[in-house]
């Protein structure tokens, strides 16, 4: 398989690195700094539980012509996505496997309608932000990859996907319900980055029991009804499955959104805190808690 990485951050950067190591045949698309730093000394991994390394990484720059690769992982934010549409329809053919890996609930099958390649759904767990040009930071263990198809099919090309993850030291979910898997992870990212972002909370604060924490679990909950609105039947506790996660979670970690918003950058606000509350009105509930944050927030101006 031939891998091609869009997105060179926290989750793209680790992906790429990870696969590198592994010796598999990946290109990473990157910009300006990072990717000059990235071709002249390598991508930097620094990791909080297990030893750091260096991936000497193929990188090239957003926008260059390539080989088609077969695999295509999508690592963008959910803001960028229709910017890099272009290059996706431009690297990708009818059988090309795209794999959407972001923070926003429904990403596959928005790309479904815009792309004549094999669109899957996807979601990834890791705790990961590039710190500086070049160097990436993980912290705490979890490092897995939920992806499939919407019609519930397996086939030997992506198991193969699977075992290379799997052969890099990322845990593969090759799911086929990938509908539920994608949105339990929502279940989690939304609600971090909501009460983070309320609380100016790392996951350390989180992590302690009192108001925070309550919070965290009773945004947990409100997407748990979100669910139940939609349609969408999930397994779990996500209230218990999410604690857990957050609990592996070093205690400095926070989520992306509010690392870009404390930044002056753009963030993912709009799919992970106020996406849940128009979600609600649609489906014609109430989500208490998302709603009070969410007006509270946007009387900031955030």
């Amino acid at each position: 398989m031939k891998y091609a990485i869009l997105g060179a951050g926290g989750v793209g950067g680790c992906l790429a690195a990870y696969l590198q190591q592994a010796g598999k045949e990946v290109t990473l698309y990157a910009r300006g700094a990072h990717l000059e730093v990235i071709r002249r000394s390598g991508l930097y991994v620094e990791q909080s539980t297990k030893p750091s390394f260096t991936a000497q990484v193929h990188a090239i720059p957003v926008g260059e012509e390539t080989t088609n690769p077969d695999v295509i992982f999508v690592c963008v934010k959910g803001y960028s996505l229709a910017e890099v549409l272009p290059d996706l329809q431009r690297i990708s053919t009818a059988k090309t496997i795209v794999i959407p890996i972001l923070n926003i609930y429904g990403t596959g099958g928005r790309l479904q309608k815009e792309l004549a390649a094999d669109v899957l759904d996807g979601c990834v767990y890791i705790a990961g932000e590039r710190t500086a040009p070049g160097r990436l930071l993980m912290k705490g263990d979890i490092f897995t990859v939920v992806f499939g198809h919407r019609d519930h099919t397996v086939n030997a090309a992506l198991q193969t996907i699977a075992d290379d993850l799997e052969d890099s030291g990322i845990h593969a979910v090759l799911s086929t319900q990938v509908q539920k898997d994608t949105y339990e992870k929502y279940t989690y990212i939304s609600p971090a980055a909501t009460c983070g972002l309320f609380y100016h909370a790392t996951a350390g604060m989180m992590q302690k029991d009192g108001e925070i924490r309550e919070t965290f679990k009773t945004l947990v909950k409100e997407t748990e009804q979100l669910a139940a609105a939609m349609g969408i039947a999930l397994d779990h506790d996500m209230v218990q499955k999410n604690l857990a996660i957050l609990d592996s979670l070093a205690p400095e970690a926070s989520t992306s959104m509010q690392r870009d918003i404390a930044q002056g950058r753009r963030s993912e606000i709009e799919g992970l805190v106020y996406e849940p509350v128009r979600l609600a009105e649609k489906f014609g509930i109430t989500l208490p808690t998302y709603q009070k944050i969410a007006d509270r927030i946007a009387l900031k101006g955030q």
